[in-house]
């Protein structure tokens, strides 16, 4: 099968290059940015994509392409960071700039360009970068302008091309088709990946791994983990298929109920619920710091489980989870060694998964992919639509949304707010139009009024945004009226709430979750 490589010098968006390759029907992979091509391409190998990064060229120890990928004789790509690498490789100059450049910026065409085919000029495209090209190399023509800076370039042999913005995002106008154009116009690669060659190859590599083994998933009620049962029980015989759901007492309402359900419905032979609410509340008392709390759950889970799968007599099992790639590059869990942690995930970076990780003994069946791939994949598995189109929900669950300590009291008023506010949601036919809904109940009261008397209550934050794959997202834009009726729902049923307020801040800056 055809193929792009991506080679990723530590950009949290690496991963997404290699996702909109695929969606255009290109297989890729990412592979580290110093990968060494003295012996060639992999077979199949029809053009190479440099990412961007969180370094400068000319810092200390950035990282760099081997030379070699320029007499490799396929073409290559330079996105932000990796064209400036391209720059420097032909001898032009890269520095930072006092104007910085951030976001949505229109790209003026200064010459023809064949990455460009099909795209209207003063496109829309989106930046992020404090290095700008001072001079490019003499056999390279300017090809795109933005406002202020050079926005892209071609070497004059056709076989180079670099680009300052990042058309892998959703908000780049037109960034799917200058892909398309690279992969499938300059590079003529075949459009032969599709979701259902992911089931075929995973599928052989999961039967391959797993031989003659047990498998035991980690259930959180989440789309993510539901899809991968799904997988192992599609791939894998049922019997070898152990299933163990923890309740936490983080989850949401009715969620236990739910997710038992929809296992028995996919099949599920051996299930486990197992209720530990009374073990994850006593760890996380006095505990208000995110990252800790992260830490503490990932390891409760793997110790219970270690406990439970000893007294259920299924040792030596393989560990499977649902871990994303989104999981992966926020806890700095990208290829190579360049990437930045914004966060750590319960499933990614504690001590105890790292163990087993470097045992070999983890299976992450959609760790390359995201969300709305996953979603495919799993109705494409038979996974109800209702179940697949469920918002995501954090593997630390209400945990993280509640900011501060967390308490039995506190878990239980989030539980009916957040039930209100999906409730609600639904009500009004919102649900579908937003990637995902949350509460996040804050550590502070104010002042209110119940009644004739002064009332003390928690400030709760209500979050809504759209998004395609979690790596940007936009707020959503309700009615007034809508948050004015939600508000009320909320504080008249949640006594404990006495205000609420609603989230406006896109990703970037904010994440998604709070915590």
């Amino acid at each position: 099968m055809d193929s792009i490589l991506v080679l990723d010098f530590g950009s949290q968006t690496t991963q997404l290059i290699a996702r909109r390759v695929r969606e255009v029907g290109v297989y890729s992979e990412v592979v580290p940015g110093d990968t060494d091509f003295a012996d060639g391409l992999p077979a199949g190998v029809k053009g190479l994509i440099l990412s961007g990064s969180p370094w400068s060229v000319y810092e200390e120890g950035a990282p760099a392409p081997d030379p070699g990928i320029l007499e490799l004789g396929v073409p290559v790509l330079g996105i932000c960071y990796g064209f400036h690498q391209l720059v420097k490789l032909h001898g032009g100059s890269v520095l930072p700039q006092p104007t910085k450049e951030f976001g949505r910026a229109p790209v003026r065409f200064e010459s023809g360009s064949s990455l460009f085919h099909a795209v209207p000029d003063g496109f829309t495209s989106w930046m992020s970068h404090g290095d700008s090209i001072l001079e490019l190399p003499d056999k390279f023509e300017l090809a795109a302008k933005s406002e202020r800076f050079v926005a892209a370039a071609n070497h004059r042999n056709g076989n180079v091309f670099g680009i300052q913005f990042h058309p892998e995002v959703t908000h780049c106008e037109y960034g799917n088709r200058i892909i398309e154009n690279f992969a499938v116009r300059i590079c003529g690669a075949d459009t032969e990946w599709s979701m259902s060659t992911f089931i075929e190859s995973e599928s052989a590599r999961l039967q391959e791994e797993a031989a003659g083994r047990k498998v035991l998933l980690l259930i959180s009620g989440g789309v993510d983990s539901t899809v991968v049962a799904a997988l192992l029980l599609k791939s894998l015989d049922p019997h070898q298929v152990h299933l163990m759901y923890i309740d936490t007492g983080l989850m949401r309402k009715n969620e236990t109920i739910e997710v038992e359900n929809n296992l028995r419905a996919l099949g599920a032979e051996n299930l486990y619920i197992i209720d530990a609410t009374d073990e994850f509340i006593s760890e996380l008392t006095g505990i208000d710091d995110p990252e800790k709390k992260r830490k503490i759950i990932g390891d409760l889970f793997i110790s219970i489980q270690e406990r439970e799968v000893a007294a259920r007599g299924v040792r030596d099992a393989l560990l499977a989870q649902g871990t994303l790639y989104t999981d992966m590059i926020e806890s700095g869990k990208g290829v190579g060694k360049n990437a930045h942690v914004i966060k750590s995930h319960h499933n990614v970076r504690t001590p105890l998964v790292e163990e087993k990780r470097a045992r070999g003994e983890v299976l992450e069946p959609l760790a390359r992919l995201y969300k709305d791939e996953v979603r495919e994949l799993g109705l494409l598995l038979g996974v109800p639509s209702h179940t697949v189109g469920r918002h995501p929900f954090p593997g630390p669950g209400l945990a993280v949304r509640i900011l501060g300590e967390v308490t039995r009291e506190k878990c239980d008023i989030l539980r009916e707010a957040d039930a209100i506010f999906i409730d609600e949601l639904r009500k009004r036919n919102l649900y579908d139009e937003i990637w995902q809904a949350l509460c996040v109940l804050l550590p502070v009261r104010t002042v209110g009024v119940t009644g004739d008397a002064r009332n003390y209550g928690f400030v709760l934050a209500l979050r809504a945004i759209i998004s395609r794959d979690a790596m940007t997202a936009d707020v959503y834009p309700f009615d007034a009226k809508d948050l004015l009726e939600i508000s009320s729902k909320i504080t008249n049923d949640v006594p404990q709430i006495g205000r609420v307020v609603y989230d406006i801040s896109s990703k970037p800056p904010a994440t998604i979750e709070w915590e």
